[in-house]
């Protein structure tokens, strides 16, 4: 349990609206007003204006296209589930938060990520996908992190995950570590 009081000891434990700055973008919630990203002197004139005019904000709204849902799973080369279980998991999850690159009125939906919960100690983390565009850029540890403040803001302290051997490191470096307590998962699967 120590781990867990250590990685939310911190005062960014709070919910905040305050936007939060990624790589040259925003990061805002569903609620907040459209914000520019600061300009790049390094880009050309057209270039700023595109990226002004760009911003990224998180949404928990459950009412998704199953589509474009799917496509960022394509992009990340993610095997093709049915979309009646997709949404049946989306529809019981706890927590669904999606992230999305708003350019003028084109909206694109750029991260996801969801939550099941026991509604009072522990939540687990399900299908964390950022599209490959905005990996490897800030945007995955922003999503993680508003996934893990509004985890918190419901008073759950155990948040689990399970990580591809590739993305390992990714959760390691915002905290999430093997169970401290030396506990293995298992799983059960039908034949």
């Amino acid at each position: 349990m120590g781990f867990w009081k250590s990685l939310f000891s911190g005062s960014d434990t709070t919910p905040s609206s305050k936007p939060t700055a990624v790589e040259g973008y925003i990061a805002e919630d569903e609620n907040s007003l459209p914000t520019e990203a600061p300009r790049d002197p390094s880009l050309s004139s057209s270039a700023a204006r595109s990226r002004s005019s760009s911003r990224i904000f998180f949404s928990t709204d459950r009412d998704i296209d199953l589509y474009e849902l799917e496509e960022l799973c394509d992009a990340v080369g993610w095997s093709r589930r049915p979309l009646r279980k997709v949404k049946k998991a989306i529809q019981h999850s706890f927590l669904v938060v999606t992230m999305w690159e708003q350019r003028g009125v084109q909206r694109r939906l750029i991260g996801f990520a969801r939550a099941t919960s026991d509604h009072a100690f522990n939540a687990t983390l399900w299908d964390v996908v950022v599209h490959p565009d905005f990996q490897g850029k800030g945007f995955g540890k922003a999503l993680m992190k508003h996934v893990i403040k509004k985890l918190r803001s419901e008073d759950i302290s155990n948040i689990t995950l399970f990580a591809d051997p590739q993305v390992v490191n990714f959760y390691q470096n915002l905290g999430f570590m093997a169970d401290p307590e030396g506990i293995k998962g298992m799983f059960w699967y039908p034949d």
